[in-house]
This record gives structure tokens, sequence and C-alpha cells, in this order.
């Protein structure tokens, strides 16, 4: 594939993560999952947070079923039924996260293309895509798109490859550890925009509270400083 070549300055690509991050569909799986742990007597705890922020059905699915109390059903049904509650709630309250549109805006004004990059299932990412604008995004990456997902770097080696753009000159935006691991993982700078789970600064990492103080300029300084580290 023939690679993309950078306006100068700018990041070949800037590469999203979905929920908590462009919309506010943390704070929805966060209920689903507690709903459903509820309902099969293992009601969720601070410890269990790691395997259900960024983490797919599937995996939240498996970490219930392993922990869970006496209701609990045969894992192809609990993962099915988180699947299912999660998407309900999302078609009925998709929130972009503040600053979403006017980032997304500025980023397709420049020619800087955009990419879903999530761990959620094809068929609510495609609800989301089309929520937020299906024009504003060169690509999108579903959980079912790459052997392993998040924390593994695949899914932003992926859309990095999709692109013919190369993952050190990509900015990817995210909102939980899982994620910034998978980013950094593949070699990307990362900004990370926290919604649930506190995020440290680190090297080729800035933290920010909020997109609404994002911008071009900022991602393509972010990527600046990078590469001079």
């Amino acid at each position: 594939m023939n690679r993309r070549i950078a306006a100068p300055g700018l990041p070949a690509a800037v590469l999203f993560d979905m929920d908590g991050t462009l919309v506010d569909t943390e704070r929805l799986w966060c209920s689903t999952a507690e709903q459903v742990a509820d309902r099969i007597g293992r009601p969720l705890t601070d410890a269990d947070m790691p395997h259900v922020l960024g983490r797919p059905a599937a995996h939240t699915a498996a970490h219930l079923h392993r922990t869970g109390g006496p209701a609990t059903p045969d894992l192809a049904t609990l993962a099915t039924e988180l699947d299912a509650a999660f998407a309900a709630r999302v078609a009925r309250e998709i929130v972009p996260r503040p600053g979403v549109p006017r980032l997304l805006n500025e980023l397709a004004a420049a020619g800087v293309p955009a990419a879903i990059v999530s761990a959620s299932p094809r068929h609510v990412v495609d609800l989301v895509h089309k929520a937020l604008g299906e024009d504003r995004f060169a690509l999108t990456l579903a959980v079912e798109d790459t052997a392993r997902t998040k924390p593994a770097p695949d899914p932003y080696l992926a859309a990095a490859a999709a692109l013919g753009v190369e993952p050190h000159a990509c900015v990817v935006v995210e909102d939980t550890p899982t994620g910034v691991a998978a980013a950094e993982a593949a070699g990307c700078t990362v900004l990370a925009v926290p919604s649930t789970v506190p995020i440290q600064p680190a090297a080729n990492r800035t933290v920010l509270d909020s997109l609404e103080r994002a911008d071009l300029s900022l991602l393509a300084s972010l990527l600046t400083s990078a590469e001079r580290n």
C-alpha cells in the first residue's frame, strides 16, 4: 500500500477511541455492566473496573462468568445480554463528548484523516459513526476487525496500515489506561482525556481534562515534541 505523506507539521492521522472519548458511552457501559452484575448476584466493586473500562463485552462477560453468583447464566448468554443491553442504551443516549464536533470539523478542514478505533462491536461502532457524521471519518475499526483488541497494539497498527500512514506519525486520543497502553505499544503519540480512571502524563503522552482544550495546533505540537524525544 502507498504510504500517505502528512502535511508538514500535521499528524498523518488522528485515531480516536470511541467509548468515553468521542461519545459519553463509558458511563453507559459501566452502568450496563453494573446492572447485569447485580442481576447475577455479584455487584461490581472497584476491583472489577480493569475488567470493565475499555474492555469489549466478551472480556467483561468472561470476568463476570468466572466470578459470578448462583444466578450466573452460561458465558454465551451473558455476553449476548451485555452486548444487547449496551447497544440499546447507546442507541437511546448517544452524547458527543465536549469539544468533539469542533475538533472533528477542524481536522476535516485541514485534510487530516480521523478514524474510530474501538473495542466495541461493529453494530455499536456503526451507531456512533452515523450519529457523529459518517463523512467525518476516513475509517472505523471495531473489535471484530483484529485478532487481538486493546491493550494489544493490533487495533492501532491496523488502523494506521489501512490509512496508509506510519503509527509514529499518528496521534491517538484515548480515555482509559487500557487504550493508552494499546496506543503506546503501537508507537503512537497519545493525548489522554480520562473519563473515569485517572491517567498520568508520561513520555509521548499528554493528559487533558477535556477535548475542549484540544485543537489541531495542539495535536501537531504533541507530535513534534514526540519526534524530538
